[in-house]
């Protein structure tokens, strides 16, 4: 007897009240562990067009739809009893005939009459977009047998609501191919059928004993830790023979396979030691949570992989094998520069003497004058005469001299001396997550680490972004992923809606320091929602007053205040998101900055005081010492914008007091 666990089913239980759960969850540990218990009270359901649909009673009211087929039992739906019932007569579950994939598949038949009339009614209307598409192509899409002539009748209008009626490979390749992308096609192999096929593991999972159940229904809102995307599978899953990248659009799961790869592993061989990072300790708590959900029962696996950000781990290294080191901060540098500065009469503006130490001296540690005359400028677009490089370096030689007097190194330079004297690292392999915003000494520690060895380093990140650190090379830094990045196209989190509006803020292809290419186009969401709203007001008391409006009706239609967010650029707005806060009924909403909402997701999001002179923020253009500088900060400010608007799951608010962002301008005219 095998029991399985469908990604329906979590979402049905997601619905049900905390008591309700609990209950299920007793029925579901029953099933598990005896599937033709007489105690489930199993009733064959009659009016399904699939004979093999079984009711399992619960309670008085709650029923568990079971689809028991071959000695396999799949726990595919719950809810109240005529809810049950009526989600077991519009489906069925088969084997698709060309996939081989095993699907859970809408009825035809009992689509509304009025959602059909409206497909044919566009159709006439607009071109269909797949009218020439022969049943065996669209078959070997995934799209089940009673559809094909529906999705012959999809327009550019309607695409998106028959879609959502199909099962998840059938979506996706209709909508890559209605925005000229190439369809993935998965053909069944002998061993791959059934449940076994890579596109029926995102929807279906075996459970082997109660422990893996319980850890399935323990959140069941996450899926991400039991179902995986079959991209997603396999990029966790291959070996790779040197560094090597996920990327992908916010919401498309990019976390999720740096988790089960460090879990993974850290799984295949007891002497291995896996550090996941990322670049900040909110972050890196999140992940932790997050793997102990994944390693719940199995606690040797979660013991090998440490979980931190990297400035942490070099501290930790250096106390452990180099001796306290003792870090001066940005803060404690900035009066040496100053000091250097005016000790050699200098005219260079402050704020380029302070980048070109940033980015250029600190960052890439260097240490002698031929070094910084000979180095390439990397990542500075600004050419610089010899003479004016020989005075620069007299000023930061000075400041290397002060450090040196008082026992004190940047932490930038902690890392690169790591990387040289790091003999035996402790890691045998380095998980890197939020890795557009990995900074040059960090990826010299992380290559010194584990650089070297057959899946030693895997990066997941998204330069779209990328807000806190600048661009660079990666091969100056010895990391090389040529050939070995692969990008995720599915979206988990976002609606197609809040999605397709986010990534008009960005360009449909972003160019990386290293001249490669990040093809954002053909990504798809799975799921849909109602179109963000933008609204422009003439004063911050009326945008208040309507985001609080705004914040009631989510509530009224069931959005727990807890998944709420009000975002602002700088603490300056925090008091106009108060005052919308204020002007709802739900003062528990915390009004969060922008920066603070990186890694988390909610179901609804206001992002407001999007003003002219908000955002970008003009404290940050006056800093600006050159063209680099500026076009750095404008990209960073639009992608500050895109990762709010992508925090947002189902309903996205944007808002602005006249006159607005120029980054608005992209939203609003499309």
């Amino acid at each position: 007897m095998t029991v399985l666990i469908a990604t329906s089913f979590t979402k049905s239980l997601a619905k049900l009240t905390g008591q309700e759960q609990a209950t299920v969850k007793v029925t579901a540990f029953d099933i598990q562990s005896d599937p033709e218990n007489p105690g489930l009270s199993l009733h064959r359901i009659d009016k399904s067009r699939d004979p093999d649909f079984w009711s399992a009673r619960v309670s008085r009211d709650i029923r568990i739809v079971l689809h028991k087929r071959s000695g396999d039992t799949a726990l595919v739906y719950v809810g109240h009893h005529d809810d049950a019932y009526d989600w077991a007569e519009r489906h069925r579950l088969e084997r698709h005939p060309t996939t081989g994939a095993a699907q859970l598949v809408e009825i035809r038949e009992t689509v509304e009459e009025i959602v059909i009339r409206r497909y044919v009614e566009e159709a006439v209307r607009k071109p269909p977009i797949f009218a020439g598409r022969s049943d065996d192509t669209l078959l070997s899409w995934g799209v089940p047998q009673d559809w094909l002539e529906t999705v012959r009748q999809a327009t550019e209008d309607t695409v998106l609501d028959i879609a959502g009626h199909l099962p998840g490979e059938a979506q996706e390749a209709l909508l890559a191919v209605a925005v000229g992308e190439a369809p993935t096609v998965r053909l069944a192999v002998a061993t791959e059928a059934g449940y076994s096929h890579p596109d029926a593991q995102r929807r279906f999972r075996v459970v082997d004993d109660q422990t893996e159940l319980e850890a399935a229904l323990e959140a069941p809102w996450d899926d991400w830790a039991i179902f995986l995307h079959p991209a997603q599978r396999e990029f966790v899953d291959r070996n790779f023979n040197g560094p090597a990248r996920v990327i992908g659009s916010a919401g498309t799961g990019k976390t999720v396979v740096a988790l089960h790869r460090a879990v993974r592993l850290a799984a295949e061989d007891p002497d291995h030691r896996v550090l996941l990072t990322t670049f900040s300790a909110e972050l890196a708590e999140g992940l932790a949570g997050k793997l102990a959900r994944l390693t719940s029962s199995h606690p040797d696996v979660a013991a090998r992989i440490t979980v931190d950000t990297l400035p942490q781990i070099a501290r930790r290294l250096a106390a452990e094998r180099l001796g306290d080191a003792r870090i001066a901060s940005g803060a404690e540098v900035a009066p040496l520069l100053d000091e250097a500065a005016a000790a050699e009469g200098t005219s260079i503006a402050p704020g380029f003497l302070a980048d070109e130490w940033r980015l250029i001296v600190d960052a890439w540690d260097v240490r002698d004058a031929d070094t910084y005359l000979d180095l390439p400028r990397l990542g500075r677009k600004v050419r610089m005469a010899a003479s004016r490089r020989d005075e620069l370096w007299r000023i930061f030689a000075r400041v290397r001299a002060a450090l040196d007097a008082r026992g004190e190194e940047t932490e930038a330079g902690l890392m690169h001396r790591l990387a040289r004297e790091l003999k035996e690292p402790p890691f045998t392999h380095v998980v890197v997550d939020e890795a557009q915003d990995i900074s040059v000494p960090e990826l010299h520690l992380v290559a010194a680490m584990a650089g070297g060895r057959p899946n030693g380093l895997f990066f997941a990140g998204d330069i779209g972004q990328r807000i806190f650190r600048s661009p660079f090379p990666w091969k100056a830094a010895g990391v090389d992923i040529q050939g070995r990045s692969r990008s995720l196209k599915v979206n988990y989190r976002t609606s197609h809606q809040i999605r397709s509006k986010s990534d008009m803020l960005l360009p449909p292809r972003l160019i990386e320091a290293d001249g490669g290419e990040d093809n954002r186009l053909g990504v798809s969401s799975v799921f849909h929602g109602p179109s963000p709203e933008l609204r422009l007001f003439d004063t911050p008391e009326e945008e208040s007053a309507a985001v609080g409006a705004w914040i009631d009706g989510c509530l009224e239609d069931g959005i727990t205040p807890e998944t709420i967010a009000v975002l602002v650029r700088s603490e300056k707005e925090l008091l106009r998101a108060s005052a919308a806060v204020a002007a709802s009924s739900a003062n528990d909403v915390q009004p969060s900055l922008m920066h603070d909402a990186k890694g988390r997701e909610f179901r609804a999001v206001a992002v407001m005081a999007c003003d002219a002179d908000v955002l970008p923020s003009e404290s940050r253009l006056l800093e600006a010492s050159d063209e680099r500088a500026l076009k750095e900060i404008y990209d960073t400010e639009r992608h500050l914008l895109y990762v709010a608007a992508t925090r947002a799951r189902e309903r996205l608010w944007i808002s602005a007091c006249r006159p607005p962002s120029e980054f608005l301008d992209d939203l609003i005219d499309a």
